[in-house]
C-alpha cells in the first residue's frame, strides 16, 4: 500500500478497523523502514520487534474474533526515551543511567497500551533533555530528516524526526522549554503541550525523582491534528491516588469556525528576533486566516512587558532545573556567579541566580507568575488565541561545542545566543498555557510551524485551531528521500 507509512494515525486505525492492512503488517512495515532509513538519522534508539510483533499478532487475532478493540489496537507507536517502558532503558542520554532498565510502564505508555497501541520503541534525546539538539554520549546524534546537518530540535528530537521519517504512527514527548514544540516546528509535524499537570507525568523521570515538575509537561507528536486530538484525549486525566478525586472536564472549542474566531498574532519580539522569511510565512498564514473570516490582530497580546515574561519564566525554570545538581556544582554556580563579568548575556545570569536563590525568594518569583498568569486571562477575555513563532528561525545545523548557553545561531543575518529562543517556549509554558505547533510551510526548503497559545485548559480551542489550518491551508508534507 503506497505511501502508507505517511499516513495520519487515525487513518491508520481505519484501515486497520477495516481489516484493509493486518497490525502485523503494518507494524513489519514500520520495522523495514526503520532498518532502511533510521541508521542516516538515528531517530529510533531502542526497540523490541520481538514483543511488538507477539502485540501485533494479539491485536490481529482479537479483530478476527470480531472482539471488542481499542481506539489504537495494532497500530505502531513509539515515545521518547525517556518514558518508562518495562524491560527497555531510561537514561534520559545520561552514561551512568546505561543500565536503568524500567521495570513498570509510566503513565503514558500505560495508556498507549491500554489502548491497543504496539509500543515498540523509543527515540532519541539530548543529555538530561535540555537542548534543542538531540545528541548524547550513549546514543549518538540524531539528525533532521530535512537535512541531515541540522538539528531535528530537542528534546523530543527523535519523536519528531521519526514521525517526519515514517518510521512511526505516533509518538509522545515531554516540554519543560519547549521540547514538543521545538522539534515539531524544526520537523515539520504536529506536537501539543497541554495544560500543566492534566497529562500525568509518572514514569517520566530518572530515579528517585518522584514530585511533579514544575513548568514540565508530558503531550503527543503526531502527523496530524486529529492524530493529536486522538492521542490528547487518551492520555489526558487523573492518574493514580488522584483519580480517585477528581475527573478532568475540559470546555469545548471556544469557535465553532475560522470566522468566529479572534486572535493576536505575534511575528517578532525584541526577547527573541525571528528569522525574516519565517516572519513572512506566518504572515502570509494571517492573510489566509483573514481571508477565511477570522479577526487576526498583528502585534495584540497581554499588556505585561515581554521581557518580563521572559525573565519570570527563566527563573522558575532555572531554579527548578537545579535539582539534580550535586554540592560540589552548586558551590561552582556560587563561584561563576561571583565572577561573571558585566556583560554576560541576561540569560546565563539569571540562571545562575535561580540555580542559588533562596526558597523565600522563589516564592516571589512565583508571585510574579501568578500575577502574569492573571494578566493571561484577562488578555484571553477579549481574544480566542494567541499566534506565535515556536522559535527563532527553522532549523539550524548541528553545534555541539561548549554548553548550550554559549552558542549561537545566526538571525537576519546577526549573532544571536541560541538560549535567547526560550523566550517563544516560556510565553506559554511558564504561564501553565496550552499550545499546538502545526506545521504552515517551507522557509528555503525547511519546515517550519505556527504556534497555538491558549487560555489555561483550553487545549481543545488549540488543538481546533490547529484542525482548521491543517484543513484548509496546510498539512504535513514528508521531507524527500523517505
Amino acid at each position: 500500500m503506497s505511501g502508507i507509512h505517511y499516513r495520519s494515525a487515525t487513518e491508520l486505525m481505519a484501515l486497520l478497523d477495516a481489516r484493509e492492512i493486518g497490525a502485523r503488517e503494518l507494524l513489519d512495515h514500520f520495522l523495514e523502514r526503520v532498518d532502511r532509513h533510521n541508521p542516516a538519522i538515528n531517530a529510533i534508539v531502542w526497540r523490541d520487534a520481538e514483543r511488538a510483533r507477539a502485540e501485533a499478532d494479539a491485536s490481529d487475532r482479537r479483530r478476527a474474533a470480531g472482539e471488542d478493540t481499542g481506539p489504537l489496537d495494532g497500530l505502531p507507536v513509539t515515545v521518547k526515551e525517556s518514558y518508562d517502558l518495562a524491560g527497555s532503558p531510561t537514561t534520559w542520554g545520561v552514561p551512568e543511567y546505561r543500565d536503568n532498565i524500567a521495570e513498570t510502564d509510566s503513565a503514558v505508555v500505560e495508556k498507549y497500551r491500554g489502548a491497543g497501541a504496539v509500543v515498540f520503541g523509543k527515540t532519541n534525546v539530548p543529555f538530561m533533555l535540555s537542548d534543542w539538539q538531540s545528541f548524547n554520549e550513549i546514543y549518538g546524534t540524531c539528525n533532521n530528516p530535512w537535512d541531515p546537518a541540522r538539528s531535528p530540535g530537542g528534546s523530543s528530537g527523535g519523536s519528531a524526526a521519526a514521525l517526519a521519517a515514517g518510521l512511526t504512527g505516533l509518538d509522545a514527548g515531554s516540554d519543560i522549554g519547549a521540547s514538543i514544540r521545538n522539534p515539531a516546528h524544526y520537523c515539520g509535524v504536529f506536537g501539543h503541550k497541554p495544560t500543566w499537570e492534566i497529562v500525568s507525568d509518572r514514569g517520566q523521570a530518572l530515579p528517585g525523582n518522584r514530585a511533579p515538575t514544575d513548568i514540565a509537561v508530558v503531550g503527543p507528536l503526531a502527523r496530524s491534528a486529529a492524530d493529536l486530538k486522538l492521542a490528547f484525549g487518551l492520555l489526558a486525566g487523573a492518574d493514580g491516588p488522584a483519580a480517585r478525586g477528581w475527573r478532568l472536564d475540559l470546555p469545548a472549542p471556544r469557535r465553532q469556525s475560522l470566522n468566529e474566531y479572534r486572535v493576536g498574532l505575534l511575528l517578532s519580539d525584541p526577547q527573541a528576533e525571528v528569522e525574516q522569511s519565517y516572519q513572512d510565512a506566518i504572515a502570509a498564514l494571517a492573510r489566509w486566516l483573514e481571508s477565511e473570516g477570522a479577526t487576526v490582530e498583528i502585534g495584540a497580546k497581554p499588556d505585561f512587558p515581554t521581557e518580563e515574561a521572559m525573565e519570570v519564566y527563566t527563573m522558575l525554570l532555572r531554579a527548578e532545573t537545579s535539582k539534580p545538581l550535586s554540592d560540589e556544582m552548586m558551590a561552582q554556580a556560587h563561584e561563576d556567579l561571583d565572577r561573571l563579568p558585566a556583560d554576560a548575556i541576561p540569560y546565563r545570569r539569571r540562571m545562575l541566580e535561580a540555580q542559588t536563590m533562596l526558597h523565600r525568594d522563589w516564592l516571589r518569583w512565583n508571585e510574579r507568575r501568578y500575577k502574569l498568569m492573571e494578566d493571561w486571562e484577562a488578555w484571553f477575555e477579549t481574544w480566542d488565541l494567541l499566534l506565535c513563532p515556536a522559535a527563532s528561525s527553522p532549523a539550524f545545523p548541528h553545534d555541539q561545542t561548549g554548553e548550550r548557553h554559549d552558542r549561537t545561531i545566526t538571525v537576519n543575518g546577526r549573532v544571536q545566543p541560541v538560549v535567547d529562543q526560550l523566550f517563544w517556549a516560556g510565553y506559554p509554558c511558564g504561564y501553565y498555557l496550552p499550545s499546538t505547533v502545526a506545521p504552515i510551510g517551507l522557509v528555503d526548503g525547511l519546515p517550519v510551524g505556527i504556534q497555538i497559545v491558549g487560555r489555561r485548559y483550553d487545549d481543545l480551542t488549540c488543538l481546533h485551531m490547529a484542525g482548521l489550518i491543517e484543513e484548509g491551508y496546510y498539512r504535513f508534507t514528508p521531507p524527500p528521500g523517505y
